[in-house]
């Protein structure tokens, strides 16, 4: 079993007096990670799968005395798939004000349901840490360098959600299902998506343009929906982990963009199979958004289980300089440009550096990527 990062930021935080909240995709491993604290932990553990309508009708406007005797003497109450009982939020606030002692750990697959219900009572009371598809810093644990070095190119065309990234035996298919409803079934059951179909084309149109500066004015034309509906689903795929958002960088330039973004995939696997491409990188003329999408996503997993709280953009200019990803951690700026193809040599725009002297520089290619996944 491929061990996660996120299990040992976890265990540090227990017993602080806070709910601790896992958010992220479906089947990205989240009972998993519950299975994994739950064999590593000492003390008496109660294991709740909100799936069971039983458990459910237990905490659904649960009051203190009725969670008292169902929590007994268990020292750590896990919670798994807790989007699905009613006003989740207000139960687990009980708990914690009336049972102070217990440590929870709840899962939830959609901040759709569960932040919308837990945010305002558990105002204080909580952390959050949210589970992506695996990344490479721990497949590389897994597996050694080597091994993922040579998997790099089935990587960025089947990506790494667990049940993909685990084996090959029909890895097509079950992105293909993975890709259709399933993933973003929460969307379509939100009251204000009354369109579903245009879900679907706005993800094939958000797939094709992967790593250009997305107009949503041209999305709105294109699919013919008012501007406001489309900034609005492109929110609601964003909170449910398909996509997510990259803003343009600007302090000082004249003429650096200022309201642009970029949309990339949390996984290349879901990007390809909504377009239904897999075939080998040498076949395809996407390559280079592959390989950026690749990267920008597994460096926001290296924020996300590493505990690093930072910015990420991309810098234009509207003559067209550019640069792939800016971060800025504690203050210290540095930028990367990412290269597919070996030997190719950049610099950073002259202008760009007389603006940001002091942003450190680095060119990511296949032969240093795995540095720049790890350091």
């Amino acid at each position: 079993m491929i061990e996660r990062k996120l299990k040992e930021r976890i265990l540090s935080h227990f017993y602080k007096g806070k709910a601790l909240i896992i958010y992220g995709p479906r089947q990205t491993g989240k009972t998993t990670v519950l299975r994994m604290l739950e064999s590593e932990i000492r003390g008496r553990v109660l294991y709740l799968n909100c799936d069971e309508p039983d458990v459910r009708n237990l905490l659904e406007g649960a009051n203190s005395s009725s969670l008292k005797k169902l929590i007994g003497r268990h020292e750590i109450v896990l919670i798994d798939e807790g989007q699905r009982v009613k006003d989740i939020g207000l139960t687990l606030k009980l708990i914690i004000d009336q049972i102070s002692e217990v440590q929870l750990v709840v899962t939830g697959s959609s901040s759709l349901e569960l932040s919308g219900t837990v945010n305002e009572p558990l105002t204080g009371r909580k952390f959050e840490y949210l589970l992506l598809p695996f990344s490479t810093q721990e497949l590389v644990d897994a597996h050694g360098i080597l091994i993922e070095q040579r998997l790099l190119e089935e990587r960025m065309i089947y990506g790494m959600y667990p049940d993909i990234a685990n084996g090959e035996e029909l890895r097509t298919e079950k992105l293909l299902n993975l890709a259709g409803s399933y993933l973003y079934k929460d969307i379509f059951n939100f009251r204000d998506v009354r369109k579903p179909e245009v879900i679907e084309k706005l993800l094939q149109a958000l797939a094709l343009q992967m790593g250009s500066e997305v107009s949503y004015s041209e999305l709105s034309n294109l699919l013919g929906i008012d501007y406001h509906t489309v900034t609005s689903y492109i929110d609601l795929l964003e909170k449910s982990f398909v996509v997510f958002r990259l803003p343009s960088f600007s302090r000082n330039m004249r003429n650096e963009l200022r309201k642009s973004r970029k949309i990339y995939f949390y996984d290349n696997g879901i990007r390809n199979a909504i377009i239904k491409n897999f075939n080998p990188l040498d076949l395809r003329q996407d390559r280079g958004a592959l390989w950026e999408n690749f990267l920008v996503a597994e460096r926001k997993k290296y924020f996300a289980y590493n505990g690093i709280f930072g910015d990420l953009y991309f810098w234009r200019t509207k003559n067209k300089q550019e640069i792939d990803l800016i971060e800025i951690i504690n203050g210290k700026m540095n930028a990367y440009e990412f290269k597919w193809k070996d030997g190719k040599k950049y610099s950073l725009p002259k202008s760009f550096q007389e603006a940001y002297p002091d942003c450190g520089f680095k060119l990511i290619n296949r032969d240093n990527y795995l540095e720049f996944l790890s350091e």
